[in-house]
C-alpha cells in the first residue's frame, strides 16, 4: 500500500494502480521502477548520430584530466549540445506537424471543401488578417479566410525572412532576435536546420548549435503552436470561462463510455457532435446503456473540456488507468503521448483501441482514419464500435469516485475581457495589481508527469508556493489536469490557498488563481498574455522585465524542452524539475544557465524540490520587481473628499 501510494498523489490514481496489481496489469508505474534510465543518456552524453558510435564522451570532473572525445573527436560540449538541441526540434516537429494539419483542415473549411466544419469566430478571423496584411474591406469572409488559410500554410515552407508571428513580441525582444540571429525564418526550415547542424562533421561549437535551438524553439512558439492555437479558435471557437468535472470518477458505470486521448482536437470535435445525436443515444440505449459519455484524455481533453465542458478522465500517467476501470469501451488516439503499452492493458480488459492519425499507427489497435470530408461519419462510426462493445464488459467495473468541479477556458482574449470589460478590455487592471504589489508577479507552470517522480505531487507543491506568496498561475496541459485535481481551478481556491493579495484581486474579479489556458500548443497564449502586459505599460519594455517566471516541474517530453527553450529565448527565467540532459557537461550547462541570461535575458535552471523551485521563481520575480522600483508593497489608500481637496489645492 505504501508503495503505491508512493506512485502518484491523486488517490483516484492510487486505487487504480491498486486495481491493476491486484488482476496483474503491468502499468508505467510497474516499468519505471523495473527499467531505470541509463546514465550516460539520462546526463546527454551519448552520441549515436553515426555508424561509428554509439561513443559514451563523460565530460572529466578532475582538473587538468584528459578529455575524452567520440571516434570522431566530437568533444562532450559538442555532443551535449548537439542531443539538446535534437530534443528541441523533435518538440518542435511535433507542434509544427500538428499546425500543419490544423492548416490544411482551416483552408479546406475556408474553401467549402469540407461539410462538417465551420468558421465559428468571425471576430478572431478579422484579427489574424489584419495580422497578416490581409485586405478585408467589403470582401467576403470566406475569401480572407482562403487568403488567411494560404499564408498560414507558407510560414512552413517559408525560407527567408522573418515568421510572421515574430511581430507580435515587443519591438525590443524583436531587435533582440534580430541582433542575435536567432529570429526564426520558416517553421519547417529551422528544424530540418537543427538536423543538419547536428549531423555528424557539421556544426562543432557547442554555443552555436544551442543559439540554432533557440532560433528553432521560436518558430515553435511564436510559429507552429501560435497558428494552431489562432486556427483552431477560429474554427472551434474561442475558449470562454466553462466549467467542468476531472478526474477519473467522471466515467459512468452505466453509460458507454469513450476517451479522446492525444493532442488534435479535430476528431475530438466531431465526436462531441456525433455524441449528442440523438440516433447515436438511441442505439447506445438499445445496448443496455444509459447513454453515451464522452470524456477526454492529456491535450485532447483540455481543448474539448475548455471549449464545451467535456469532463477529462486525466493527464498523461492515468491514461492506462482509465482502462483498468474495466467501464471504458474505446479509448481514440490521434498523436503524441500516447503509450504502445495501451493495446497490451486494453487487451486485459474489453476495450477498444482506436488509432486516428495516419502518422500514428499502434500495433495491436484497431485504426480508424480520420478523414475531414467524412469527419462527422467517421465519428460516428467510432462510437457504433465502441456502442457495441458496451455488453462485451468482462472485467469487474471499478470507477474511482473522485472527480471535481474546474473552470477553464481563460484565452489570452478571455483574460482581457475579464480584467477590463466589453468597453475597457486590457491587461491595465493586472499591471495596476502588479504594481501596487496585491499580485506579487505571473508563473507559468506547464508541461508533463513523469513516472520517475510522484505523479502530480511537483506540480501541486510547486502552485501552492507560488499562489501563496501571491504570484498569480497561468497553466496548460498536464499540469492544468493536475491543479484542477486539486480544487485550484476554482474562484474558490483564491480564498483558500491564495496570498492575501492574490485573494483579493481573484475574488474582485471572479477567477482562479491558478488559470487553465489549454493544451501544450496553447503555451503560445501565455506569450501573448506577457506581450499584451509589456504593452500596457508600466512594467517594462520587453517580456524580460516583468516579474515573471516559467516552469515544468514533471517534464518528460521533448515539446517540453522546445517550450522552455522558447520561453528562454522570448526572455523568461525558466526551471524545470525531474532530471536536466545536459547535466553531462558543465560547460553547455553553464551556457544555457547563465549565459543565455545575458544574450536572451532569460535563462534556464533545475531544481528536483518544487518547493525550492517555487523559492527560485520567487526569488527571480522579486529581483525584476526591484529593477522595475516596484519592490516596496504600495498600501491601498482609499482618498474622502477633504483629502481629494488637499490634493488639488496642493
Amino acid at each position: 500500500m505504501a508503495e503505491t501510494e508512493a506512485k502518484s498523489a491523486d488517490q483516484a490514481s492510487v486505487e487504480m494502480i491498486e486495481k491493476a496489481a491486484a488482476e496483474g496489469v503491468e502499468t508505467v508505474f510497474d516499468r519505471a521502477l523495473k527499467m531505470k534510465p541509463c546514465p550516460i543518456g539520462a546526463e546527454g552524453s551519448c552520441c549515436k548520430n553515426c555508424g561509428m558510435g554509439p561513443c559514451r564522451v563523460q565530460a572529466p570532473r578532475k582538473e587538468g584530466a584528459v578529455r575524452p572525445t567520440g571516434v570522431c573527436g566530437a568533444t562532450a560540449e559538442t555532443i551535449s549540445a548537439r542531443n539538446f538541441a535534437r530534443m528541441v526540434a523533435g518538440g518542435a516537429a511535433a507542434h509544427g506537424d500538428h499546425a500543419r494539419g490544423v492548416a490544411e483542415l482551416f483552408l479546406a473549411t475556408a474553401k467549402g471543401e469540407v461539410s462538417d466544419f465551420e468558421i465559428k469566430d468571425e471576430q478572431k478571423l478579422y484579427q489574424l488578417a489584419m495580422d497578416f496584411g490581409v485586405e478585408i474591406g467589403n470582401r467576403d469572409l470566406k475569401d480572407i479566410a482562403i487568403d488567411v488559410g494560404e499564408i498560414a500554410m507558407a510560414e512552413f515552407g517559408r525560407q527567408e525572412g522573418e515568421i510572421l508571428f515574430a511581430k507580435r513580441a515587443p519591438l525590443k525582444r524583436q531587435e533582440l532576435w534580430r541582433e542575435t540571429g536567432t529570429m526564426p525564418r520558416g517553421i519547417d526550415r529551422e528544424v530540418v536546420e537543427i538536423m543538419h547542424r547536428t549531423h555528424i562533421g557539421v556544426d562543432q561549437d557547442y554555443k552555436s548549435i544551442l543559439k540554432a535551438a533557440a532560433r528553432c524553439s521560436l518558430s515553435d512558439g511564436w510559429g507552429g503552436s501560435m497558428i494552431s492555437t489562432e486556427l483552431q479558435d477560429i474554427m472551434f471557437g474561442d475558449p470562454v470561462p466553462v466549467a467542468g468535472q476531472i478526474n477519473l470518477g467522471v466515467l459512468k458505470e452505466d453509460h458507454v463510455n469513450i476517451i479522446v486521448h492525444g493532442h488534435e482536437p479535430l476528431l475530438p470535435e466531431m465526436l462531441v457532435v456525433a455524441a449528442q445525436d440523438p440516433e447515436m443515444r438511441k442505439y447506445a440505449e438499445s445496448k443496455g446503456a444509459k447513454g453515451i459519455n464522452l470524456a477526454g484524455m492529456c491535450c485532447s481533453a483540455n481543448e474539448i473540456l475548455m471549449r464545451h465542458g467535456i469532463p477529462v478522465a486525466g493527464n498523461f500517467l492515468q491514461q492506462e488507468l482509465a482502462i483498468i476501470t474495466g467501464a471504458v469501451e474505446a479509448m481514440t488516439v490521434d498523436v503524441q503521448c500516447e503509450m504502445q503499452s495501451l493495446v497490451n492493458v486494453a487487451r486485459c480488459y474489453h476495450t477498444k483501441l482506436i488509432t486516428t492519425d495516419p502518422r500514428a499507427h499502434i500495433e495491436g489497435a484497431m485504426h480508424i482514419e480520420f478523414e475531414e470530408h467524412e469527419a462527422l461519419n467517421i465519428a460516428k462510426r467510432i462510437l457504433r464500435e465502441a456502442i457495441d462493445n458496451f455488453p462485451n464488459r468482462r472485467a469487474q467495473v471499478q470507477i474511482p469516485s473522485q472527480s471535481i468541479d474546474t473552470v477553464v477556458g481563460f484565452s489570452h482574449e478571455t483574460i482581457n475581457y475579464l480584467l477590463g470589460g466589453l468597453y475597457r478590455a486590457s491587461y491595465r487592471p493586472l499591471n495596476d495589481n502588479i504594481i501596487n504589489g496585491r499580485i506579487r508577479g505571473i508563473a507559468g507552470v506547464v508541461g508533463c508527469n513523469n513516472a520517475r517522480t510522484l505523479h502530480d505531487d511537483a506540480h501541486l507543491k510547486m502552485i501552492l508556493e507560488l499562489i501563496g506568496n501571491d504570484v498569480i498561475v497561468l497553466t496548460t496541459g498536464c499540469s492544468a489536469m493536475a491543479a484542477g485535481k486539486y480544487g485550484l481551478l476554482t474562484p474558490e481556491a483564491a480564498h483558500k490557498y491564495a496570498g492575501e493579495g492574490l485573494a483579493s484581486v481573484c475574488e474582485a474579479v471572479g477567477i482562479p488563481p491558478v488559470l487553465h489556458m489549454g493544451s501544450c500548443v496553447d503555451n503560445s497564449r501565455i506569450l501573448m498574455a506577457a506581450t499584451a502586459v509589456v504593452k500596457d505599460g508600466g512594467l517594462g519594455d520587453d517580456i524580460s522585465d516583468l516579474p515573471a517566471a516559467g516552469a515544468a516541474p514533471e517534464w518528460m517530453s521533448e515539446k517540453a524542452i522546445s517550450i522552455g527553450q522558447y520561453f528562454v529565448a522570448s526572455g523568461v527565467y525558466t526551471v524545470f524539475g525531474v532530471t536536466w540532459p545536459t547535466l553531462g557537461s558543465d560547460e553547455v550547462t553553464r551556457e544555457l544557465f547563465e549565459g543565455f541570461d545575458e544574450i536572451f535575458k532569460g535563462r534556464w535552471d533545475f531544481e528536483q524540490d518544487p518547493v525550492k523551485a517555487a523559492g527560485k521563481m520567487i526569488e527571480h520575480i522579486d529581483k525584476k520587481r526591484k529593477a522595475l522600483g516596484i519592490d516596496k508593497k504600495r498600501e491601498r489608500v482609499l482618498y474622502d473628499m477633504a483629502k481629494r481637496r488637499e490634493l488639488e489645492a496642493a
